[in-house]
């Protein structure tokens, strides 16, 4: 090649570089990603520990490629009908999103979200410290608007925000073990469980994730996040109705039908029968309104977030699927255990929530093998017009606008 061909060629790939850079902050021109959203979760430049500093395989040319479909058949080559994920949500000025786990659709059409106060993690006290003076609560409009916020001091580490059919909002505070029932303006109108105390009795929480309410009113809380894959912590729905009274509680640590490890996240479907992601164990359950097993499905992937429309169209997302496999052919993800599930490919999976079968997939943008324990979406909403919103717990909000 001449030194003029080869001046051209850089010239070009600096374009091209160029170009990528300019597209990526056109992509984020409209949200407001926090410092890792792009990562993938790789560490950065010096960082130590496991597999880091190490040399990594390039792009597509890892010796391993996941299969169509997982050994627990959760499909990984289902068509997908949306444009990639573009950054969504404008926080006030200076205000970029931390770690969050939940954005959900209020029957309005107006969209809600939560995360940790700005923070990066989960659980402890994200939302404390100096960070006790920052919302973490937010209102959007379908354009990405932000109509409100509230929230900051009120909680010590929130999970996941749900809206009930009068507009009510229920979040779940699995750092502080409570449950707030608010009113769109930020008023507490009710709440359960012992701030800063975990527990089994009837009004205790061990870290609770999520909360559904019936259309009678009954609450449904998700109880708990503490000891995934370990023999510690809560793993049980507790039933309460409208006014807070306990009425029932099922479920332990185990595997078996009614058991449970990390419940997750929690929807009603349109014929009130309650779906459970029980995340640890890679598969959703599903029960009526009494704790009655009706089925488990694992076609679905691991599920950190669901979200079940008036049609009875069911978004689930996996934000954690690993096989202990890193992109330095070292370990550096325990090789079972916590995360564990063999061929899965991360992404959101969509589908019908009455017979089960799953149409399409939005698959994780970061590369297999995956880097780090979380990534894309662990929360999921839909809009009117069926565009997928993905709350990371790597900081953002992600619009999926269909093709």
């Amino acid at each position: 090649m001449s030194h003029v061909n080869r001046l051209n060629t850089v010239a070009l790939t600096v374009i091209a570089i160029g170009a990528l850079v300019l597209s990526a902050n056109l992509l984020n021109a409209e949200g407001s990603p926090g410092p890792l959203a792009q990562s993938c979760g790789v560490p950065a430049a010096g960082q130590t520990g496991s597999g880091r500093g190490l040399p990594q395989f390039p792009p597509d040319q890892y010796p391993v490629k996941l299969p169509p479909m997982s050994l627990l058949g959760a499909r990984n080559d289902l068509p997908n009908p949306y444009r990639p994920g573009m950054s969504w949500g404008q926080l006030p000025e200076g205000r970029r999103w931390g770690s969050t786990a939940s954005i959900t659709t209020a029957p309005d059409g107006k969209l809600w979200a939560v995360d940790r106060c700005g923070a990066s993690g989960a659980g402890g006290t994200t939302c404390g410290g100096a960070n006790a003076g920052v919302n973490p609560v937010f209102q959007f409009d379908a354009s990405g608007k932000m109509l409100k916020t509230f929230g900051a001091g009120m909680f010590v580490s929130p999970h996941k925000l749900s809206v009930d059919k009068d507009g009510n909002l229920w979040l779940a505070d699995n750092g502080g073990h409570q449950v707030f029932k608010l009113n769109q303006d930020g008023k507490v109108l009710l709440t359960l469980g012992k701030k800063g105390v975990a527990g089994s009795g009837n009004d205790e929480f061990d870290a609770p994730t999520d909360v559904a309410v019936a259309p009678n009113g009954d609450i449904f809380v998700g109880d708990g996040h503490t000891g995934g894959g370990l023999a510690t912590g809560n793993a049980r729905i507790v039933k309460f109705d409208k006014n807070g009274k306990f009425l029932a509680a099922w479920g332990k640590k185990g595997m078996g039908p009614g058991e449970f490890d990390v419940v997750h996240t929690l929807a009603f479907d349109s014929r009130g029968r309650l779906f459970v992601g029980d995340r640890q164990n890679n598969r959703l359950q599903i029960f009526d309104q009494n704790g009655k097993f009706i089925a488990q499905w694992f076609q679905f992937g691991r599920p950190s977030g669901m979200y079940i429309d008036k049609n009875d169209v069911i978004y689930v997302a996996d934000s954690e699927s690993r096989d202990a496999r890193t992109n330095t052919g070292q370990f550096g993800l325990a090789q079972t255990g916590y995360g564990y599930n063999l061929g899965a490919q991360r992404g959101i999976r969509i589908g019908s929530a009455r017979d089960g079968s799953v149409k399409s997939f939005i698959p994780d943008p970061c590369r297999y093998p995956y880097a780090s324990g979380s990534s894309m979406a662990e929360g999921v909403t839909t809009d009117s017009e069926g565009n997928v919103y993905g709350a990371d717990f790597l900081g953002d909000i992600r619009k999926f606008a269909k093709k």
